[in-house]
């Protein structure tokens, strides 16, 4: 049966994809950003899925103030990079998962959470660049000439958006849960699937008024410690916290638990009762600021 095998957190900033799409990775600014991900790059090649759940939100590109759903699960065959106000970023299509993705639609919805089930949506940069991050050329090989995009990503993704842009948005508790669900979900699907969970967005950042910039490395690094050790615990903090220590666009982090949810340490079993399993292994942490105005975050926890 498919199993998830590991989770990966990270920052999924705009100018990232820009500096990337435009050839600064060398970049005194930027270098020490990338060189962040340079683990992470090897590791996936070392620890390649079969298929990627990707959660991010969408920036106004697949959805608007028209229509505003909280979760939101792609199940096509295929998504297109979105068009942001300057044309697509230059990376490949987005190859998905149609039948895990109606199976996870299927189990979670009779789980009693209410999905959105999305059959055509293009996918912004909330998804591109941690693809783009984890996925895209090394350092050695953009400096000796290679395009920092891969020719085609390595494995089908299902794209996974939550709505955290337009209040209300959902509890960090709703969000933890949800993972327990879509863990419980790929635990029953049959075939033999490495499955990876991806949380994206974050860290602290606000994007206008009078706290623009703010970047609170503390609460961040706190974030980080206690999504490791007490997920359940982080999953009750309340939104205004996530506002008033992390900034207006911080509350991007509760999508952060949906992945720290479908862990097998903090699953559940059939009778709801959480069975506290291994913890699981901290592959690799990064922290960095600034890029662009925002605080960068990175995590990969191994089942």
């Amino acid at each position: 049966m498919a199993k998830i095998t590991a989770s990966v957190f990270t920052s999924h900033v705009p100018a990232i994809g820009a500096a990337l799409d435009l050839g600064k990775t060398q970049e005194p600014y930027w270098q020490p950003l990338f060189a962040g991900y340079e683990y992470s790059k090897q590791w996936m090649k070392d620890n390649q899925p079969d298929v990627i759940f990707l959660v991010y939100n969408d920036h106004a590109t697949a959805f608007s103030l028209e229509m505003i759903p909280t979760f939101a699960i792609g199940t096509a065959a295929e998504f297109q990079p979105a068009d942001e106000g300057w044309g697509p970023r230059p990376v490949p299509k987005v190859i998905g998962h149609p039948d895990l993705a109606s199976h996870i639609a299927q189990s979670v919805i009779q789980d009693d959470f209410d999905l959105t089930i999305v059959n055509k949506m293009a996918v912004d940069h909330g998804l591109t660049v941690p693809l783009s991050l984890m996925c895209g050329a090394s350092m050695p090989e953009i400096a000796a000439g290679a395009k920092a995009a891969p020719v085609a990503w390595p494995c089908p993704v299902i794209p996974f958006a939550v709505n955290v842009v337009q209040y209300p948005v959902p509890s960090g508790r709703r969000c933890f849960e949800l993972g327990q669900a879509i863990r419980r979900a790929v635990d029953s699907y049959d075939p033999d699937l490495n499955v990876h969970i991806w949380g994206t967005g974050g860290m602290s950042h606000q994007l206008q008024g009078p706290r623009a910039g703010l970047i609170n490395k503390a609460w961040d690094n706190a974030f980080l410690d206690q999504l490791i050790a007490d997920p359940e615990g982080l999953s009750k903090k309340p939104h205004i916290e996530y506002v008033r220590e992390a900034g207006s666009e911080g509350i991007e982090l509760v999508m952060w638990l949906i992945a720290r949810g479908a862990m097998a340490d903090v699953a559940e079993n059939p009778k709801g009762v959480a069975q506290h399993g291994t913890a699981p292994k901290v592959a690799h942490r990064f922290f960095h600021v600034p890029a662009s105005n925002t605080a960068v975050g990175h995590l990969i926890l191994e089942a």
